[in-house]
């Protein structure tokens, strides 16, 4: 897989978080350019070499549809030689080296063991039809690289995401985009391959794996994770893993994060949204 583009999803509310991502990318030796979604009109000066990568066809017709801005991310599908990694995330090796021996669609994460947030009762049914393993296929959408365009055109991306059996996952969904994008990669028919499973067992790329030391696990270089991501979670001060985020950080902007990490926490909105999450689990998982 040769990658010409890092492309990230950003506001104002993540400009520290992409700070950090873009500082680490480039500590990596990894100097393409970072194309930044806009999650919303709030956007912010970005670092050199990066730019606000914006389809108004793709924006308009997710809002037709009452979509959340995180299905933005469907413009990745009309790209290739892409490596598409969420802000709240640490580059530890530079993608480019990593991923050039590799081709296909091409994820890290261990939601293989955890396929829930990525299914919805309807997609999982799509899945099951298609093979008695379909658990190896579910990626989570915050990392995930490709060399090759999925959908020709925005056009044939319509036809799929608006499909009858297909429109409430890919398009009516209204807590976040992974069982959409997972499906629309899944009926791409690209070969799919995530690193933490054989024969590559790679070590796990999320940060909630690592709740102490971790080093112990990265001695053999070949099964270190090149990334590290905090999906649901948030880096925490003091703790390990949490130091390689805050490592990229000046000693102002990690005042600033942290104190808006505590902010939030106190926000009525923030113990709604954890709710819902809570509920839809639950439903997803109800048997």
């Amino acid at each position: 897989m040769k990658l010409d583009k890092i492309i990230t999803l950003a506001n104002e509310q993540v400009r520290i978080p992409l700070l950090a991502f873009e500082r680490s990318l480039r500590n990596s030796g990894c100097d393409l350019p970072l194309w930044v979604i806009p999650y919303d009109e709030n956007t912010f000066e970005l670092p050199a070499n990066a730019h606000w990568w914006k389809v108004p066809e793709v924006i308009r017709w997710i809002q037709q549809h009452g979509g959340r801005p995180h299905k933005r991310k469907y413009q990745c599908l009309l790209e290739g030689n892409y490596h598409f990694i969420d802000t709240d995330a640490i580059i530890l090796k530079n993608p480019e080296t990593v991923l050039a021996p590799l081709e296909g669609f091409i994820t890290s994460c261990g939601h293989w063991n955890n396929p829930g947030d990525t299914l919805t009762p309807e997609s999982q049914s799509i899945f099951e039809r298609s093979t008695t393993v379909w658990q190896n296929l579910v990626f989570n959408t915050g990392q995930f690289a490709c060399d090759r365009i999925l959908y020709p055109d925005l056009e044939a991306l319509k036809r799929t995401a608006e499909d009858p059996e297909l429109i409430e996952t890919c398009l009516k969904n209204p807590y976040h985009e992974q069982p959409g994008l997972n499906l629309l990669v899944h009926l791409s028919k690209a070969p799919i391959t995530n690193l933490t499973l054989p024969p590559c067992s790679m070590e796990s790329t999320w940060a909630g794996d690592y709740p102490g030391e971790y080093k112990h696990y990265w001695k053999d270089p070949a099964k270190m994770p090149y990334l590290i991501h905090w999906a649901g979670t948030k880096p925490v001060e003091g703790t390990p893993i949490g130091e390689l985020f805050f490592d990229y950080l000046t000693q102002s902007e990690k005042k600033e994060y942290l104190s808006q990490q505590k902010e939030a926490r106190r926000s009525p909105l923030s113990t709604l949204k954890l709710r819902l999450k809570r509920a839809c689990r639950a439903f997803l998982n109800d048997p």
